[in-house]
């Protein structure tokens, strides 16, 4: 589904991603993790052309996204690749329901009607629907990341992106947010998934990829990743968000 092959990105003499390499098969459930600053965010922001890199092969779903790559093709990745950020990127201005429907009417050319029975079959999966006329800033924390979470599903993604979802929740917001991600996952989505939640990764995570600095250090099915770590560097990060 996803070809990540030698990448590397700048910001100008900054080396943000360095040699990275790595290939995600359509339903894996593939769990970043790492200090900030490692470029697990800049990683998963090239997948949809949100940041570019400028040596390397990243294909999505057959799909090159050269250092050239053709605006058709960012286009194309990105009708088929949703993304939920740190921040919920919500529009205020908008009710719940009008902020699910509004892709799907402009990019999908789904009609209202359509695109209203689908936001609401999504807004029920993530356990929110009687929040639909509500306006973003009448929800909590928790809430809004569930209706960006619908919001993307709307879209009908193959692949599913999660950049810290959690990381500006609260305490009791957080599983929440990564109980609806758990049932997402345990129904075969394609899922690249930035967080410090390592008991979330332990129980959803195919693979766990550690980054440091730039470089993808481990890469391991997660069993093998938490029992048996290969690098030193990788002992020592789940040593510390362990005890944490």
């Amino acid at each position: 589904m996803i070809a990540i092959e030698h990448v590397h990105k700048w910001y100008g003499a900054y080396h943000a991603l360095n040699d990275v390499s790595l290939n995600v098969k359509k339903g894996e459930r593939v769990v970043i993790c790492g200090p900030s600053g490692s470029g697990k965010s800049t990683l998963i922001r090239c997948i949809n052309r949100l940041e570019s890199h400028q040596k390397g092969q990243i294909i999505v779903d057959g799909v090159e996204l050269t250092a050239k790559a053709k605006a058709r093709n960012v286009v194309a990745v990105r009708r088929e690749v949703g993304m939920v950020f740190q921040q919920f990127n919500l529009f205020p201005h908008l009710t719940v329901l009008e902020n699910l429907t509004l892709a799907p009417i402009w990019v999908r050319g789904a009609s209202k009607a359509e695109a209203r029975d689908m936001a609401m079959l999504y807004l029920n999966r993530v356990h929110i629907a009687e929040q639909a006329g509500k306006f973003p800033g009448q929800l909590s924390g928790g809430q809004q990341q569930r209706v960006a979470i619908a919001r993307s599903l709307c879209m009908q993604p193959k692949v599913m992106l999660f950049d810290e979802p959690t990381s500006s929740l609260d305490p009791e917001m957080i599983k929440e947010v990564l109980d609806v991600m758990t049932d997402l996952a345990s129904e075969g989505m394609t899922m690249i998934c930035v967080t410090h939640e390592m008991g979330f990764a332990r129980k959803v995570a195919d693979t766990v990829v550690f980054m440091d600095k730039g470089e993808l250090i481990d890469a391991a099915p997660a069993a093998e990743f938490f029992s048996k770590p290969r690098s030193e560097r990788t002992q020592n990060f789940l040593k510390q968000v362990m005890t944490h």
